[in-house]
């Protein structure tokens, strides 16, 4: 456990928990708002998420016996929370009318099929929940706070432990019979990389299974940070992540197209990514990649402020 801030809190505000529910690490907060703010208002201060703690994505029951633990302090501390968001890896069932509604499906995490994160917290808390996957809560709250601001389409990807993609059209997230899976669409090979099969344990050789971390580590041995600046892999996955931007634009041509995740923190990936981008859309869409594809705009508040747009959605 670690990463722990707390702040004094104003009175006369709603308490929102919050969760980024991350293949590799759970973050919690505690935000504190006008209880007239509502999720269109200006980017909330720092000073609105008044407490946050981490916790390591470990197996199921002990990660949530940990949420709850740490949920629970807060509360005989601090008083109820008017409602919770959960922003989490997915797959998830996001329709209410589920049975199985706020459960993790079937995922390439292992060990973490079919579990429920929110029932235990609704149980617990007698408050209202919301619940997207972790990338449409960061699209959300970069398409309300960030750098999709103004866009009325705005595409967030996050590459990292794995890659998932949230969509943000008109303000309302993109929703089908589920939320897209934009880690596992299909991608023409690099020249240079037929020999690798994927490590997408549901489909091998998908963006996730190619250009994720763990996917650069199984290829190469080391995270992309840690090759040498002239590495071949440097190239390679900006040319797989610039040819799923040109697809994400044939599709629904987006005013931005927000790049998260740890692996791209790796100096220069993201110019990279932009002038592979141009080379291969050949000057056809009409946006131009050295200025949609773009860095997020709340940094690594994304995850945190997605979550509490979700937790302010239920009781506007």
């Amino acid at each position: 456990m670690a990463g722990e801030r707390q702040a004094r809190e104003p009175e006369g505000a709603r308490r929102y928990g919050l969760i980024e529910a991350g293949g590799t690490k759970f973050v919690l907060g505690i935000a504190s708002m006008p209880a007239s703010a509502g999720a269109t208002m200006a980017v909330p201060p720092p000073e609105a998420i008044i407490a946050t703690h981490r916790i390591p994505t470990t197996q199921p029951g002990e990660t949530l016996a940990a949420v709850r633990l740490w949920f629970a302090a807060q509360v005989a501390d601090n008083g109820p929370l008017d409602a919770i968001g959960i922003a989490s890896f997915g797959p998830l069932e996001l329709d209410r009318a589920a049975q199985n509604w706020g459960h993790i499906t079937r995922t390439t995490k292992p060990g973490w099929d079919h579990v429920d994160l929110a029932g235990p917290l609704i149980a617990a808390h007698q408050c209202p929940v919301g619940f997207d996957t972790d990338v449409n809560g960061a699209a959300r709250a970069e398409a309300l706070w960030g750098a999709g601001a103004g866009q009325r389409i705005a595409l967030y990807l996050t590459v990292g432990t794995g890659v998932g993609g949230g969509v943000m059209i008109n303000g309302a997230p993109l929703h089908g019979l589920s939320h897209p899976e934009m880690g596992h669409i299909r991608l023409a090979r690099h020249p240079d990389d037929h020999d690798f099969e994927g490590i997408c344990r549901f489909h091998g050789a998908c963006l996730e299974g190619l250009a994720s971390g763990p996917a650069i580590k199984a290829r190469w041995g080391a995270s992309l940070s840690d090759l040498g600046p002239d590495h071949p892999g440097h190239a390679m996955i900006a040319w797989y992540l610039a040819q799923a931007c040109c697809t994400f634009q044939a599709m629904m041509e987006p005013g931005a197209i927000i790049l998260g995740g740890g692996v791209m923190g790796t100096p220069g990936l993201l110019a990279r990514v932009r002038e592979s981008a141009a080379a291969q859309g050949k000057g056809y869409f009409v946006g131009d990649p050295h200025q949609i594809i773009v860095a997020p705009g709340l940094g690594d508040r994304a995850g945190l402020l997605g979550a509490l747009a979700l937790a302010m959605d239920v009781v506007s």
